[in-house]
């Protein structure tokens, strides 16, 4: 390569690295607790849960109202005219009649064999359901965003990784060339070191091209369809685990799946009760109160009315209908009490695999750490050796490969500690709420 070759090179790769450096300054970077609450506000599950539970305490009013007392109001104006009698009686009967009245009406029920009361539970226990659905699809939210953002920093990891490694190669060709001129190197030298350093860019460019789709993905996650950048870095602090007991305790008491359909037992059992309430007596409550006014013949007549009873309805028989509503109930309660012992019985297996992630991510992470320090140690010492000529260009290389591998392994373990802790406290159901991740 001729030097004016060398100089249009450097010119355009400046270029470029302005431009992705611009580009890189455009996006819009966010912090963990940023990028959830940006998901949590506009991801679409979420937002059909959000819906359901309002759907949900809807149900529980309308339940509610069937034990209220019903209160309406009335009034009509109505005229008759009726001449099918005047020719008998020689109108002595009048044609038209105008009738006014207005009141008020009353109804309250007094004893429905437990219907009332059921429902109302069922729909109260409902609402609590959908509040377990809205928790559960919060919790898959923050663990994908997560899982994204921590993606992000690896790549972002990555590429610093790529950089260094391009830039280290053009240093060694730097010193080549500088050792050809004092006649201590060879042009096989020079070579090799441009070889090394064109081999390294396809790297720089894969890593480049996966912080670039790692951002989209996590743009799109969020719901702005635009690039992200994440803030922060791939930290990771000590977490005591708790043993497998207490943890599996915790699945048992926050999990929200296991929570929603041990509540969707309840209701079952509420919709059976009142499944055994359809061939039973009712007791009702009406009354009402108001003014009529009668006008006949120019004659006005008005008064008071009012009444009030009790009202007594007993199905006696009703095909077996009710019959067949307590056997799909019962069938329905025992489903739903099945699948709760599903759940739970599943949790220890999916709690124990959960810890095991944890534990193998930390053991993984301490080896790597101590590999990628004794790496950084052993290329320094291979670049003093080769400047003062006691090691070859080889020895540069490997020690520099060696300690590339070392930090882009110990980076991929950091994530996926950070990554296998958000599991573990999806799994343990308390993911995002106090004391937990």
């Amino acid at each position: 390569m001729t030097r004016r070759a060398r100089w249009i090179s450097a010119v355009c790769l400046l270029l470029l690295t302005a431009a992705a450096a611009r580009a890189e300054e455009a996006l819009r970077a966010l912090t963990l607790e940023e990028a959830l609450s940006t998901a949590l506000e506009k991801n679409r599950d979420i937002q059909k849960a959000e819906a359901y539970r309002r759907w949900v305490q809807g149900k529980y009013l309308e339940e509610r109202a069937a034990a209220l007392p019903r209160l309406s109001l009335s009034a009509s104006r109505r005229r008759d005219y009726d001449d099918s009698l005047s020719a008998l009686t020689g109108g002595l009967f009048p044609s038209t009649q105008d009738t006014t009245s207005y009141g008020a009406t009353l109804d309250q029920a007094v004893y429905t064999w437990g219907q009332v009361g059921a429902a109302i539970r069922a729909a109260k226990v409902g609402l609590a359901t959908a509040g377990e659905q809205l928790r559960l699809y919060r919790q898959a939210v923050r663990r994908d965003v997560a899982q994204a953002f921590y993606d992000v920093l690896l790549a972002r990891e990555l590429l610093a990784v790529a950089e260094e490694e391009v830039d280290q190669r053009a240093r060694h060709l730097e010193e080549a060339r500088k050792r050809f001129e004092l006649g201590t190197a060879t042009d096989y030298d020079v070579l090799a070191a441009e070889v090394a350093l064109t081999n390294a860019r396809p790297s720089l460019i894969a890593a480049e091209n996966a912080l670039r789709r790692s951002r989209l993905a996590l743009g799109l996650l969020l719901g702005l369809e635009e690039p992200v950048d994440a803030a922060g870095d791939l930290a990771v602090g000590a977490l005591p685990l708790p043993p497998f007991p207490e943890a599996l305790e915790t699945a048992r008491r926050s999990r929200p799946e296991l929570r929603a359909q041990r509540q969707t037992v309840a209701v079952r059992r509420e919709l059976l009760a009142m499944a055994r309430a359809g061939d039973k007596p009712r007791l009702d409550f009406s009354a009402g109160w108001g003014r009529k006014t009668l006008g006949v013949s120019g004659f006005d007549l008005s008064g008071k009315t009012w009444n009030a009873g009790l009202y007594l309805s007993f199905p006696l028989f009703d095909g077996m209908r009710t019959r067949g509503r307590v056997l799909e109930a019962s069938a329905d309660l025992l489903q739903a009490e099945i699948e709760a012992r599903k759940i739970e019985e599943s949790l220890a297996v999916e709690v124990q695999g959960a810890l095991d992630a944890v534990r193998e991510a930390e053991a993984v992470l301490k080896a790597l750490e101590g590999a990628e320090a004794q790496a950084q140690r052993l290329l320094d010492m291979a670049e003093k050796g080769f400047t003062f000529g006691v090691k070859t260009q080889l020895d540069v290389d490997d020690a520099l490969a060696q300690r590339n591998a070392a930090r882009a392994n110990a980076a991929r373990a950091r994530r996926d500690l950070l990554v296998a802790r958000t599991e573990l406290a999806r799994v343990l159901g308390t993911l995002g709420e106090a004391g937990a991740p």
